[in-house]
């Protein structure tokens, strides 16, 4: 066994995602899967509903009349949208768990998460007008290894946010180091025991990588993207101060339709309150 596996071993005996997610996630990677099959699962859980009906009735959708039907919500959401905010509530939940210190919050991980997805979405669909579920789903899982890591080995965590400053080591680098392994690796493996499709789990294992060219349309380039563009914005991981990296390509691109992504980073605040309002601060 590897040292990511032990560390999600151990992480699974303390906490994981909700059954209901890992039943989601069986419900989209099955191309026979109705709605009423999700209907029935969602069922199953009254926060879950609770959330989608505020969702479906928010001014987010700005419905002229109020969606008081799961079958109903679920059809305007659509599948996938379904899964990503089942997805959203649990890793929320699994960071409103941890205790808080002077080195880490909580807090600060969700609300980079939290932008990353939105931002991620927002590259898709405005810059390359794709789906944006899929990217959403990058964004928001991206940083599931940090989450095992601090439930599985706090203390070894706490040393690396100490020994994390600018000009030192990087998180991978200190991580490797501490762990013998990193978050990516632990996030990738993770993705694929919940059978997460393939280039979300490769790009959630490669976020972190900035040599080779790299295909800003593909799920690595945007997630690699939106994590630079939102760092640049203040909404970093783990520790402020920090310098990120972007591939050649990558920068590349950026430079070339610099005026849209001036735009879409002067949306993403606006886009960041509305999922607060959804899920809390």
């Amino acid at each position: 066994m590897s040292t990511a596996e032990a560390l999600i071993e151990k992480f699974k005996k303390i906490k994981t995602l909700p059954h209901i997610v890992a039943k989601l996630v069986q419900l989209v990677n099955d191309e026979e899967s109705t709605l009423q099959d999700f209907e029935e699962v969602i069922r199953l859980d009254p926060a879950l509903v609770a959330r989608l009906l505020t969702l479906v009735n928010s001014s987010y959708f700005g419905l002229t009349r109020k969606v008081d039907s799961i079958s109903r919500a679920v059809a305007l959401l659509g599948m996938k949208n379904l899964h990503n905010i089942a997805v959203t509530d649990a890793i929320q939940g699994l960071l409103r768990s941890i205790s808080g210190t002077t080195e880490f919050s909580p807090q600060h991980l969700w609300l980079h998460s939290a932008a990353s997805s939105i931002c991620c979405k927002m590259i898709a669909e405005r810059i390359f007008a794709l789906n944006g579920d899929d990217a959403y789903l990058c964004g928001i899982l991206h940083d599931i290894g940090l989450i095992v890591e601090i439930e599985a080995d706090q203390e070894t965590f706490l040393k690396l946010i100490e020994r994390l400053v600018a000009d030192g080591p990087s998180l991978i680098e200190l991580e490797q180091e501490l762990f013998n392994t990193d978050h990516c690796q632990i996030g990738y493996i993770l993705a694929k025991e919940w059978r997460i499709p393939d280039p979300i789990a490769e790009a959630i294992r490669d976020h972190h990588q900035s040599n080779g060219a790299i295909n800003p349309h593909s799920p690595t380039g945007i997630l690699q993207m939106s994590e630079y563009i939102i760092h640049q914005m203040g909404f970093s991981a783990i520790k402020d101060g920090l310098t990120t990296n972007l591939a050649p390509s990558l920068a590349t691109h950026i430079q070339t339709n610099v005026e849209e992504y001036k735009v879409l980073a002067e949306d993403l605040p606006e886009e960041l309150e509305k999922t607060k309002k959804m899920y809390g601060s």
